[in-house]
């Protein structure tokens, strides 16, 4: 007979729980320590299906996609700023003002010109298109300046050459501008038509295999009638902006009108009314502005004039006939402006930025009081016990190289007394032999008696002599530090002793400690320092992105009232330099220590020694300051280099206003008349 086995849906009983009742003194014991969870540390997970996946996504998508077009249709609309395009020709054959005549196309729209000094400048309002474009031009060879305006224009235009595309003026800015970080931009080529039509697309293909290596999948665009000009200004108007981060997270304007007013007190210093178009974030007037390359200044207060520029111009009936109509240019807006002038916001004393750099050192913080008899009499029995230590040492060794010194077992004084001995013969030996072959070249050698130097013809005389002097003196220096770099000549003329007095040794570089507030320069008592840098960082982000700001809307056209300002500002504006403001984030006025992570330009082969005076482009400042330099190691000490090297990048380490990270570093040498 088969015995009965039961099927798979025979009932499962639970185990009987035999023994005593379980207390909570036996389950602490099995949780050995462990507590219970009463608040969870993440968010709950929701598991969703895969309907409400593809939902969620697609969602996502669909907001990614509107705040993209959101973007787009602000910049250059009616409520936003103006397109701000920079027109750079890479080559010295291209015509900047042909360029200028196509797009100022009076079919295509309004145009509006300005001039101030060498740099050109006008707006272009299209109804048609529903977009304006604010263009402004800048020469590879002014370099600060093309620095200065790519750190806010929306679109940089580069206008190739159709035989060479760029000469190395052009190559050497375009460096610049990518170790920068490059803003939206578009290529286009000048002078193609000019070309036999045979060669035309030979030129265009090859122009675009030249051009590759620096835009890799970039459209080259032609510029030399109107109907390209036309296509031109739609790329412009449909191109996806790229951000840069430095900028995104500050409230920025570019000046298109500068007056000044003279205080009663001194006639050098007064108040800047910047007029221009707010961009990036909202403006506070207790926030500090920074007008890039002239410093840190407080506002005090905003005005909101009427827009010179509007889309859509105002259209005025006149009464008597209706059927007459008028609008309102950029210049009838002026002349109104003072009529619908109305103050935005003011600054509150209480709640504005203070202007303060640096801390006020205490020379009374810190002091110790005078130790007491007991305290000195333990610290000379303690010296006494630690300082009786009996080494054997080759003689001659002072106490300082006694302590370098390892105990070893074996080791006698009489060997070191055979070494010395033996070292002094060979010394001996070697300089006679080095007497015997000075006579003997002596010997061999003749006079000769030589006319007076006459300089070369090809010579030129204007290259200064003193200065090539000191440069070949560089050259040997750096090619020194490269083939010695761990080691250091003793001078001639100072004592050792002297000379090294403020060095330390390290019995270990990689282990033995080093305390970093340990003899620190009087400076670092003037600077700021963060409790928690990462975190602060983090905190102000944070608002930026979520805390509502009050003051002027980006897109507005405000008129900023800066107190305090030189006279030398205005000036330097109306010999045709651009204006440009940035508003400062909490503590970026502060001078701290800043450590950048830079490499060498491979274009760049003269030495540049540590502590020499370089021209910076941090962010949005750009400032003067004389850097040290260091290797760039994950420990906690660093070498210091005494030259910037090619083949590795290093750390540069100098006293700045406080940057908050991401942010673009240029260096430049200041040569007599250019930058290197």
């Amino acid at each position: 007979m088969a015995a009965h086995r039961s099927g798979p849906l025979k009932q499962q009983n639970k185990p009987h729980k035999g023994g005593r009742h379980r207390g909570r003194g036996s389950a602490q014991r099995d949780g050995k320590g462990r507590l219970a969870l009463k608040t969870l540390s993440k968010k709950v997970r929701k598991d969703l299906s895969k309907v409400d996946q593809r939902h969620r996504a697609s969602q996502l998508r669909k907001q990614k996609k509107e705040a993209v077009l959101a973007e787009k249709r602000q910049l250059g609309s009616k409520d936003g700023p103006p397109h701000q395009v920079l027109v750079v020709p890479l080559h010295n054959r291209i015509s900047l003002s042909e360029a200028f005549r196509l797009l100022q196309d009076r079919d295509t729209g309004t145009v509006h010109l300005n001039e101030w000094g060498s740099t050109h400048s006008f707006m272009l309002l299209c109804p048609r298109l529903k977009h304006r474009w604010f263009f402004t031009s800048a020469r590879p060879g002014d370099l600060h300046t093309v620095l200065d305006m790519a750190k806010v224009a929306d679109t940089i235009l580069f206008l190739l050459d159709p035989l060479e595309g760029w000469d190395s003026t052009g190559d050497y800015c375009l460096s610049c501008l990518f170790a920068q970080g490059l803003p939206t931009y578009t290529l286009a080529v000048q002078g193609v038509s000019g070309l036999p039509l045979k060669k035309q697309t030979d030129v265009r293909k090859k122009l675009s295999k030249a051009v590759e290596k620096r835009f890799p999948d970039d459209k080259l665009l032609l510029l030399d009638t109107q109907q390209e000009a036309g296509m031109l200004l739609r790329q412009l108007a449909n191109q996806k902006q790229r951000h840069l981060a430095f900028r995104d997270r500050h409230a920025y304007l570019f000046a298109h009108a500068v007056d000044f007013v003279p205080s009663e007190e001194n006639n050098l210093l007064g108040t800047l009314k910047i007029s221009g178009y707010v961009r990036g974030q909202a403006l506070n007037v207790n926030n500090l502005l920074h007008i890039v390359g002239h410093g840190d200044f407080q506002m005090k207060q905003i005005d909101a004039p009427v827009d010179p520029f509007p889309l859509n111009p105002r259209v005025i009936r006149s009464p008597k006939d209706p059927g007459m109509a008028m609008e309102i240019c950029a210049t009838d807006a002026v002349v109104d402006m003072e009529e619908d002038l109305k103050v935005l916001m003011k600054a509150d004393p209480e709640r504005q930025e203070s202007l303060q750099t640096e801390v006020i050192p205490d020379p009374m913080e810190g002091e110790q009081t005078w130790p007491t008899e007991e305290e000195l009499s333990e610290a000379n029995d303690l010296l006494k016990e630690t300082s009786k230590v009996v080494k054997k040492v080759p003689k001659g060794t002072s106490s300082y190289q006694a302590e370098w010194i390892l105990d070893e077992d074996g080791e006698s004084g009489g060997e070191g007394d055979e070494y010395d001995d033996i070292e002094r013969e060979d010394f001996m030996e070697e300089e006679s032999q080095d007497e015997g072959s000075e006579k003997e070249e002596e010997e061999e050698c003749e006079t000769v008696t030589l006319g007076e130097s006459v300089h070369d013809d090809l010579y030129d005389e204007k290259v200064d002599e003193e200065a090539e002097g000191k440069m070949l003196e560089k050259y040997k220096q750096e090619r020194l530090e490269e083939m010695f770099p761990d080691e250091v000549d003793t001078p001639r003329d100072v004592a050792a002793r002297i000379r090294f007095q403020k060095y330390r040794g390290l019995k270990s570089f990689r282990t033995s400690p080093w305390d970093p507030k340990e003899n620190l320069p009087q400076d670092y008592a003037r600077i700021f320092q963060f409790q928690n840098f990462i975190n602060t960082r983090r905190r102000i982000f944070k608002e930026i992105e979520e805390k509502e700001v009050e003051g002027a809307e980006v897109g507005w056209y405000v008129t900023l009232h800066v107190s305090e300002v030189p006279v030398s500002v205005v000036e330097h504006f109306k010999r045709g330099a651009p204006l440009i403001a940035f508003s400062l984030l909490p503590h970026e006025q502060k001078m701290s220590v800043l450590n950048m992570v830079v490499s060498r330009h491979a274009g760049s082969t003269e030495p540049v020694k540590a502590k020499e005076e370089l021209i910076f482009h941090c962010g949005f400042r750009r400032f003067r300051a004389s850097p040290l330099f260091s290797q760039h190691t994950a420990a906690d000490k660093h070498k210091f280099q005494r030259f910037l090297t090619a083949d590795s990048a290093l750390v540069v380490t100098v006293y700045a206003p406080i940057t908050f990270p991401p942010a673009s570093v240029l260096l430049f040498k200041q040569n007599s008349n250019d930058l290197a």
